[in-house]
């Protein structure tokens, strides 16, 4: 299997990074290869610096890791014309888990991405490879960095080490500073075909074909989230609930009670992750520090501040997760109402919410287009609003009573 088998419906991006990882690999066998100023100065199709772009669930991070694992590929057969990028030599497959010593995959669980973490990539970005071709650090969440990061940055890749590949992921070229995006080689990912999605959830994850259909016609050819709601029970029930909320709007009452839900589903979700991730941490730290066994163990002296370091992280991680579970919400939501809109307007487009097609023909019939496209602006703010940092209540309360209005 090939390292890019699950880079769906990107033929075009898979040939340009097949081209980059041949010549990539001509520079590394050749022996004269190597020179100051890094991979860019060869002119080829490799450089040294990528940035990935495309809306959420087309693969961005899926594509630079099978990069930096064909980057990494080591296998005989490249030797009698073989493509670089196997999928199943020791180069590509410890690439693609994420444990070759020579590709840091760096994303966060935080709100930001900052300087300190930032200055630590920029100098394991000067080391030479331990033992693979090349260094080559994979950034998912580049439009993360803050402006103070994103300048450190700057500096790496406009001056690379010679055998360093920077691999940056954002949803758009808009969000990564112009001076770092003018120095990297964009590729645009599409969103992948519904069907080609549902075609990879059968074969890589054995989901039954009708789930997997249904699931990546559900969210859109959206691969994460398709896999998620296929193969997570609570991911279905949490979408069944909300895809609930047009029909309860129709008081005031309805559209409070609906919103305080919807908050408190998404606080759910960073509850439970907390619970998973949040207790191991804070014991292993409390081991590391020297603490006794069980919570109640007392830490040694001058060591509160590394703690109330870890529990601000985990703060900031909790408001992430509960931020990014209420925009998965919101986004269900307006994939019901474009559902609507395209029944009122007779359009050919396929539905995505099959599953809730009586609730979709109840609220057409009872609305107008011109209703539904003011519901669907009114989710849009309200995912703005979020982003602002408004209150998460306040923000969805103004989007339910929007949408009783109409």
């Amino acid at each position: 299997m090939a390292v890019w088998d699950d880079l769906v419906g990107q033929d075009r991006v898979t040939e340009q990074l097949s081209a980059a990882a041949r010549d990539a690999d001509a520079l590394v066998t050749d022996a004269a290869s190597p020179r100051e100023g890094g991979a860019s100065a060869t002119g080829g199709s490799m450089t040294h610096a990528w940035l990935f772009t495309g809306p959420p669930g087309s693969g961005r991070a899926t594509a630079a890791r099978a990069f930096a694992a064909a980057l990494q590929c080591v296998s005989p057969d490249r030797a009698h014309g073989g493509m670089p990028g196997c999928g199943f030599c020791d180069g590509c497959h410890t690439s693609l888990v994420g444990t070759h010593a020579d590709v840091e995959i760096v994303r966060t669980d935080q709100l930001s991405i900052g300087v300190k973490e930032t200055r630590d990539l920029v100098r394991r970005s000067q080391l030479s490879p331990a033992g693979g071709r090349w260094q080559v650090i994979v950034l998912e969440d580049a439009d993360r960095l803050t402006e103070g990061a994103g300048n450190v940055l700057l500096k790496a890749v406009e001056e690379p080490a010679p055998r360093t590949v920077w691999l940056l992921c954002a949803p758009s070229l808009e969000d990564v500073l112009p001076t770092i995006r003018s120095r990297c080689r964009h590729l645009t990912l599409r969103t992948p075909p519904v069907e080609a999605v549902a075609d990879l959830l059968a074969r890589r994850d054995g989901i039954e074909p009708e789930l997997a259909a249904q699931s990546a016609r559900a969210t859109q050819g959206h691969i994460g989230r398709a896999r998620r709601l296929a193969t997570d029970e609570r991911a279905r029930a949490r979408r069944a609930a909300v895809l609930k909320l047009p029909l309860r709007v129709d008081d005031i009452g309805g559209c409070l009670k609906g919103a305080q839900e919807l908050v408190d589903a998404a606080a759910e979700d960073a509850k439970q992750v907390a619970e998973e991730v949040d207790t191991k941490e804070t014991e292993e730290l409390r081991a590391a520090l020297g603490a006794a066994a069980g919570t109640g163990g007392r830490l040694p002296r001058g060591t509160a501040g590394v703690m109330k370091d870890l529990q601000d992280r985990q703060k900031r991680r909790g408001t992430r997760t509960q931020r990014d579970s209420l925009d998965l919400a919101l986004v269900d939501l307006t994939g019901f109402y474009r559902d609507v809109l395209a029944m009122q307007l007779g359009s050919p487009v396929a539905i995505a919410n099959v599953d809730v097609g009586d609730a979709l023909r109840r609220v057409a019939s009872g609305s107008r287009p011109e209703q539904t496209l003011r519901r669907i602006e009114a989710i849009i703010e309200c995912r703005r609003a979020l982003d602002r940092n408004v209150a998460p209540l306040l923000a969805v309360e103004a989007m339910t009573m929007a949408l009783r209005a109409g």
